[in-house]
């Protein structure tokens, strides 16, 4: 009896899979026969009775004699956003059960990334795993691919990261687009039973390899226009300071005190100043002034509108995509030196110590003396001297400023090193990564590989911005219920993933421990003793994945990564609209007017963290590619490297000396069949027992460079 209820319910629960996998069609008894792969008579009989239960229970609807189809509103349904996996299953982030399930392959109904979807359950052994019914409304973005042509007709090639399919391309869309380029293309519609969606191409960047067609393609892919519309370069020229006759008036005037920039040698965007002034000998004045965007940036106008929708702007290893116009970001708001610029500051008086005795927040007006590179900065500092060698100098001369400048910049670098040295005994995260940066030659390309390093000139405006940010953060958070707020918050980390963390790097001699409060400590712990390693990378990057990621909202939770209780942007207005939006925000309250609704600042908050994320990525995927373009001519050369990832299809390893990376194939280690142990995040070689481990050494060869799909291929040198 037992027996036969099981063969009961696997023949229902497979009946109701295959109607779901195409609600909106109707099969007959042989289809799903056939499709079930059934042969013996009694089960042949089981399905007739099944299919005549179900439909006494209006689970099912006969259409037609003998013809069956899936009653949906007998089906639990739930709205969701479809998000696709590189492996090409897909996520389905439920908006109403505020969960996610997972949407294998042969369930995602012709659904496409960023799409959102209806979807239903299906029970499977020990999990439930959703299924898409209907599109409800596509995603609007663009596609990039290999156009592959074709007499009368065409496809582009854009299988890879979230796309599963390639695009069809129909004869009167092929117009003069050439085969071989890399095209951007538009989803048109994917019609039932069709293997491939219609597509549209709007646009074609070139030969694919070529460094200009990569970068754009890079931006394309992420949805990230390179270029302002001819009438919003025009509105932007058209806005003017000469014209405000009575605007300096209104503001406090710190032309006449000591100010400065410091930012890195090819800036151009100057969005931040420091003032200093002696007040007495242990107290000083210290103004943080901010490029007033806002100011100029109104609400709802043609700037204001492009600026939101871009929401930041994006640094590419050979270019920045502003979120500004140039005349805007460049010219009438960069505070460029010897400049009268408005400015949005808060001004504190501090003690030796750092401590802050009074503050102050509102519209000033500056005339920077000095624009610093940060290289100018720390000579000065390591130094302990007001002249500048050649060699550091900006202006390529020795140069000699003030000993009022020295003795400012020595103040200022004394009290953020104390500033710092509480926030991280208060739990604040300390990484010291090494920043990648390349030496471009003149069609650039990398000619160089080097790594910056974060010294004290970066960490001195580093503190300085973090207490503006929150100082600000905190003034507006004790008026939470009156003023809703943009604040910069950051949850705590993920316990399994810290868990996961503590059993990858236990191998490599590290312990750590995930549990009690002072997880903080612990991270910090584990950054110091792998600082230097030829692992430091990898351990880095796996702590940061642990880390919930920082985004914009209105409910203030916090910023576990810095220990702050309050945190907020307002330092960047140039290239960052959450920033504007702080700055308004902040003008309002200090002007006693009305803020903005709740409601409208969340669902900006929420625009604003995607552009971000997404600018994050391009500029992941531009470092890489130039990684890529750097290794092009050294195919067959040898570098040691450390394994820094394994999956089932191969080991990652990053070179030592440049962080480029690259995966030796499972199907490239000829000399054994090698099995992929998920548990110790490692392969083994079936035969000679080999392991192949996380944080393992191992010398490579460079095998294969594609930059037109953007992979690296390495063989073990041995």
């Amino acid at each position: 009896m037992i027996k036969k209820k099981k063969e009961y319910k696997k023949i229902e629960k497979g009946i109701l899979n295959f109607l779901k996998s195409n609600p909106i069609k109707s099969s007959n008894y042989s289809q799903i026969v056939g499709h079930l792969n059934l042969i013996e008579k009694k089960e042949k009989n089981i399905v007739i009775q099944v299919l005549k239960r179900l439909k006494q229970q209006k689970k099912i609807i006969e259409k037609k004699k003998g013809n069956f189809q899936l009653n949906e509103k007998s089906i639990d349904t739930t709205v969701a956003l479809l998000n696709i996996l590189p492996t090409g299953k897909g996520v389905a982030i439920s908006t109403k059960k505020n969960n996610s399930f997972v949407v294998p392959r042969k369930f995602l109904n012709r659904g496409l990334d960023g799409d959102k979807v209806s979807i239903s359950f299906h029970e499977k052994k020990e999990t439930t795993v959703a299924h898409v019914d209907n599109i409800i409304q596509r995603k609007q973005r663009e596609y990039v691919g290999i156009l592959e042509r074709n007499k009368d007709y065409g496809f582009v090639l854009c299988k890879r990261g979230n796309m599963y399919t390639d695009l069809f391309i129909q004869r009167e869309e092929l117009k003069d687009f050439k085969d071989g380029d890399k095209v951007v293309a538009v989803f048109k519609k994917w019609d039932e039973g069709k293997e491939a969606p219609n597509g549209k191409i709007i646009k074609s960047l070139g030969l694919p390899g070529v460094s200009e067609t990569e970068i754009h393609a890079i931006l394309h892919e992420y949805g990230l226009p390179y270029q302002f519309e001819e009438h919003i370069i025009k509105e932007a020229r058209k806005i003017d300071k000469g014209n405000e006759k009575n605007e300096k008036k209104k503001r406090k005037d710190f032309s006449k005190t000591l100010t400065f920039t410091i930012d890195p040698e090819k800036a151009k965007d100057f969005d931040d100043a420091i003032s200093f002034k002696k007040i007495e000998d242990n107290l000083f004045e210290v103004g943080i002034h901010i490029a007033d965007v806002s100011h100029y940036v109104r609400p709802n106008t043609l700037i204001d509108k492009e600026a939101y929708n871009r929401g930041t702007s994006v640094y590419l290893v050979d270019r920045v995509v502003p979120m500004l116009p140039e005349a805007l970001s460049n010219g009438l708001c960069s505070l460029r030196p010897n400049e009268e610029k408005y400015t949005f500051s808060v001004v504190f008086c501090l003690d030796l110590n750092g401590k802050i005795k009074k503050e102050w927040y509102g519209k000033t007006v500056i005339n920077s003396d000095y624009r610093f590179s940060y290289e100018e900065v720390e000579f000065m500092i390591e130094n302990k001297t007001n002249t500048i060698n050649a060699d550091t100098s900006l202006s390529g001369k020795k140069i000699k400023v003030s000993e009022e400048v020295l003795f400012a910049v020595t103040t200022l670098n004394n009290q953020a090193k104390k500033i710092r040295k509480r926030r991280l005994k208060k739990g604040a995260i300390s990484f010291e990564r090494d920043e990648v940066n390349f030496d471009l030659d003149q069609n650039n390309k990398p000619a160089k590989v080097f790594f910056k390093k974060s010294k004290e000139a970066n960490k001195l405006i580093e503190e300085f911005m973090l207490l503006a940010n929150k100082k600000v953060a905190s003034l507006l958070g004790k008026k939470k219920s009156t003023y809703p707020f943009v604040y910069r918050i950051h949850d705590n980390p993920d316990e399994d993933k810290l868990f996961n963390l503590k059993q990858t790097i236990f191998p490599l001699g590290y312990t750590f421990n995930p549990k009690g409060k002072k997880t903080s400590k612990e991270i910090n712990k584990l950054l110091k003793e792998c600082n230097g390693s030829r692992e430091q990378n990898m351990i880095d990057t796996l702590t940061l994945r642990a880390m919930s990621k920082a985004e914009y909202a209105t409910n203030n939770i916090g910023h576990y990564g810095l220990a702050f209780t309050h945190y907020t942007h307002f330092t960047s207005p140039i290239r960052r609209y959450p920033d504007v939006m702080v700055h308004r925000l902040l003008y309002s309250f200090l002007e006693n007017k009305k803020g903005i609704t709740r409601e409208i600042l969340e669902e900006a908050c929420k625009h604003v963290s995607k552009r971000e994320q997404l600018a994050t990525k391009a500029e992941r995927d531009s470092i890489k590619y130039m990684q890529m373009v750097f290794m092009e001519n050294k195919i067959g050369y040898k570098f040691n490297g450390v394994i820094s990832g394994v999956t089932d299809r191969g080991i990652y390893v990053e070179i030592i000396e440049n962080k480029c990376e690259g995966m030796i194939r499972l199907v490239d280690l000829k000399n054994d069949y090698f099995i992929y142990n998920m548990q110790n995040h490692s392969i083994v070689g079936e035969r000679t027992k080999k392991i192949y481990r996380l944080g393992d050494p191992i010398q490579i060869k460079v095998n294969k460079v594609n930059l037109a799909r953007r992979f690296l291929d390495f063989i073990p040198a041995d």
